[in-house]
């Protein structure tokens, strides 16, 4: 995850390197945020099917060979290939989807989403170390060196991941849960569920929100006229508050409802972003608001995924939070896109913000109906 959220930091240095266009270099990474979503229920049925660590091996060296092919792309296709499918679907083998599915049916309901938010945490510290990393690389050595640095360091996750070996075998939890019929018969079930769709509904929001600034912050850091230190600081900022951010989410969610967690962290980023666009922008002023957005950013997680288990179990947890992390990942395509299509057009990313706005608001709005019990409970 620190690989995949400081892919920002590269535009403004691919651009430059290669004479590919903002619009070109977003929608390759548009691209690689629809492949990240679609990789996460293919793998996460591969994972639930089969087991964990085959799927985390895979991912690790997919990701490792899109990352370091990226240094030689010269076309919009090329970096199509390898930042928008290699690296994608490597990093979405590795994701939530396979992680959280395989240590929830190994918990007990009321642990597993403090371990979502744990897992999310990871994610996070990653973010927090990379960001600023990455930076330092590309004004030392160039982006080329950092990106192959980057590479290499993905790797480092094949033998961390040896310790899911087993997950399956060491499956006692989810041999006491019921389900009904197998996985295609759990996925329809779902997709006729309403509760489920809000979820989706909600999830759209948080990727094309997501996807939205971790493509473009770095650009409208430099519209504010700041050196990109500032866009690496506030990016790692982002990865650090929401390690709090997450863990805090995970915590809540032992005592309280999930949608209404859900619910505040939505209307709340509506009200951040709001007070940003009327703040001056000073390096202060995006610092502040990436350590408030920061502690929402990717929180939501957790109680997603939450919900998704106290609605089907956990059997095919990987799959069905796979597909929400789809929906996720086509709101991050538009997000990121149409990110560039505004700075294109407009020069500045305002209508993009007040889409964002928009957005929250109704995010907030879709998940209180949702209902937490299993369907007829």
């Amino acid at each position: 995850m620190g690989a995949r959220q400081s892919a920002g930091l590269f535009v403004l240095p691919i651009n430059s390197s290669t004479g590919l266009s903002i619009v070109n270099i977003s929608f390759a990474l548009a691209i690689g945020q629809f492949i990240w979503g679609l990789a996460q229920p293919i793998f996460g049925a591969i994972a639930d099917k089969k087991g964990s660590y085959g799927v985390l091996v895979m991912g690790a060296f997919i990701l490792a060979g899109g990352l370091a092919l990226t240094t030689m792309v010269n076309s919009e296709w090329s970096l199509i290939l390898t930042m928008g499918v290699l690296t994608a679907a490597g990093a979405g083998a590795g994701s939530f989807s396979t992680l959280i599915g395989a240590t929830s049916r190994q918990l007990p309901m009321e642990r597993r989403a403090f371990a979502g938010g744990f897992i999310n945490a990871g994610g996070s510290f990653g973010q927090f170390i990379f960001a600023p990393l990455l930076q330092a690389i590309i004004s030392g050595f160039g982006w080329v060196a950092a990106m192959l640095t980057m590479a290499a360091t993905t790797l480092l996750t094949i033998p961390i991941a040896s310790s899911l070996r087993s997950d399956l075998s060491s499956d006692k939890l989810v041999s006491s849960e019921k389900h009904e019929g197998g996985l295609v018969q759990q996925v329809r079930q779902a997709m006729h569920n309403p509760s489920y769709l809000c979820l989706h509904a909600g999830f759209f929001t948080c990727g094309f929100h997501v996807a939205f600034l971790v493509t473009h912050l770095p650009g409208e850091v430099a519209l504010s006229g700041h050196s990109a230190s500032v866009s690496a600081t506030s990016l790692g900022i982002i990865g650090l508050f929401n390690i709090a951010g997450s863990l805090f989410a995970g915590f809540l969610g032992t005592r309280y409802r999930m949608k209404y967690i859900l619910s505040v962290m939505y209307a709340s980023r509506a009200v951040m972003i709001g007070l940003f666009l009327i703040s001056p922008k000073t390096p202060l002023t995006f610092y502040i608001f990436a350590a408030s957005l920061g502690f929402t950013w990717l929180a939501t997680v957790p109680p997603t995924a939450g919900i998704v288990g106290k609605l089907f179990g956990t059997r095919y947890l990987a799959t069905l939070f796979g597909l929400t992390l789809l929906t996720h990942q086509i709101g991050g395509f538009l997000g990121a896109w149409l990110g560039g299509i505004a700075m294109d057009h407009d020069g500045n990313y305002l209508w993009m913000w007040y889409a964002d706005i928009v957005l929250a608001s109704a995010a907030a709005l879709v998940n209180l109906p949702i209902r937490e019990d299993k369907p007829g409970r």
